[in-house]
């Protein structure tokens, strides 16, 4: 695999639910996006990933993860590991634009 760039412009642009969602970057290795919810809003639930751990870092504002039945509060430079198929959901407590940073391995 060669060295290469991705801009944000240049991004898989997709949503899940109101969340918007960019994928930078996916191989059979690995998987990176962000996501972004305005204040207030909530994501669509992710079913999880069967053979894949998650990674969040919260880059900007707060968000509450609801994994599985438990709730987390993030804030801005904290990160939560999500187990191998484990539904998620993101909402958006904050006053300001959440943003998420993601990344999956393996890749799904």
């Amino acid at each position: 695999m060669e060295t290469k760039v991705v801009k944000p412009g240049e991004a898989k642009i997709f949503l899940e639910g109101v969340e918007v969602c960019r994928e930078y970057f996916s191989t059979e290795k690995i998987t990176f996006g962000s996501s972004e919810l305005q204040p207030g809003q909530t994501g669509a639930v992710d079913p999880g990933h069967k053979n894949s751990h998650e990674v969040f870092f919260v880059s900007r504002g707060n968000v509450l993860l609801r994994c599985g039945e438990t709730m987390y509060e993030l804030s801005e430079g904290d990160a939560q590991i999500i187990p191998q198929g484990e539904p998620h959901q993101l909402t958006n407590i904050g006053i300001e634009k959440a943003v998420v940073i993601w990344s999956m391995a393996p890749s799904e």
